[in-house]
This record gives structure tokens, sequence and C-alpha cells, in this order.
């Protein structure tokens, strides 16, 4: 298998259930890259949806995407603190230069206070009659997102104090370097 390599633009690809196309993110830099981890960052990047519509990020993002976890997380960077956007997705591949997952609609915004929302659970029961979500992919969601909300709580992974000092200062020395690059 392919692995993303650090300070590389890459894509990222959402899908739903039944294989349609959800949401292109067009650039995300790579920070880190593993079999088992992307760790990329992005701002102002176009994004895709599977309407056709097209619009911008608003502010800087961390992404955390595992191949064993059913989530990642979006760690965004705003002027009064960092809000997370979790979506309970399949583990990650990586292929043909895209991180793809496929987005189960459920969702947990959590804020800077580290207070966290559980989001779209009407859109999940529609979606999961009406493209037919196994039993087991349910068992599974559902356990994964406790899993989520203990990570929140024990300020685990990308809620980890320092998580978002480390990957912005990487970010910021990748894209400094790049610069560097260019101007020869």
């Amino acid at each position: 298998m392919a692995i993303p390599i650090e300070g590389e633009t890459i894509q990222i690809h959402s899908y739903k259930h039944n294989g349609r196309i959800h949401r292109v993110w067009q650039e995300t830099m790579v920070l880190k890259g593993t079999k088992n981890i992307f760790i990329g960052a992005n701002e102002r990047t176009l994004v895709t949806e599977s309407d056709g519509r097209t619009w911008l990020t608003r502010e800087p993002s961390i992404c955390y995407f595992h191949a064993e976890h059913w989530f990642n997380i979006i760690c965004m960077l705003r002027e009064d603190g960092v809000y997370y956007y979790c979506n309970m997705s399949s583990p990650f591949v990586f292929d043909n230069n895209a991180i793809k997952y496929i987005d189960y609609d459920l969702d947990i915004k959590v804020f800077p206070d580290m207070t966290y929302t559980l989001l779209d659970e009407d859109e999940y029961e529609q979606h999961k009659k009406e493209m037919g979500y196994p039993e087991v992919i349910d068992k599974i969601l559902k356990r994964n997102v406790t899993k989520l909300i203990s990570w929140i709580k024990q300020k685990r992974g990308p809620f980890a104090p320092d998580f978002i000092e480390v990957w912005t200062n990487r970010y910021s020395f990748n894209k400094e370097m790049q610069s560097n690059e260019k101007q020869g």
C-alpha cells in the first residue's frame, strides 16, 4: 500500500455507503503519513460537494485519520479556540494520491471548552434504512462513538493539549520549506 509523503499535497475524498462521492477537499498538505495514521493540514482549500457546489474552508485545519478507528477528526483553528468536527466514518485508505473514507453521517462537534454535541442522528437513521447499513456497521459505529467520547473526555489523540501546537508548527515549517523551494 502506498503511504502519503510528508510535504506532499493530496486530496481527501469522502464517500457514502452506496459508493457515491460525498465531498472532495482539493488540497491538503501531508504532515505525517504511515500505513495507520494520516495527519494533514489545509487552509482556504476548495471543497466540492456531491451536487457540484463548491466553497472554501474558512480557517486552517489539522486533519487526523486512523486506519483502525471508525472516525476522523478535523481540528479547526479559530480566533476563539480550537473546534473539532468528528466524522463517524470507515477507516481511511490512501489510493491514487487521495485519502478516502466512507462518511456514516453521525458527527460529534467539540467546542474549545471540550463540551461536545452528537449531530445528525436523524440523517444516520434515514441513510441506514435507505442504503441498508448492515447491523455489524451499526454496532461498530456506536462502539466508536463511545470510544471517541472517551478520547474527548481523556484528552487523547487530537484532543491532547500539545497536539495542535505540534502539528501547526510542522505545518508552518513545511509551508516555509515549500516557499523557499519555489524561490530557488
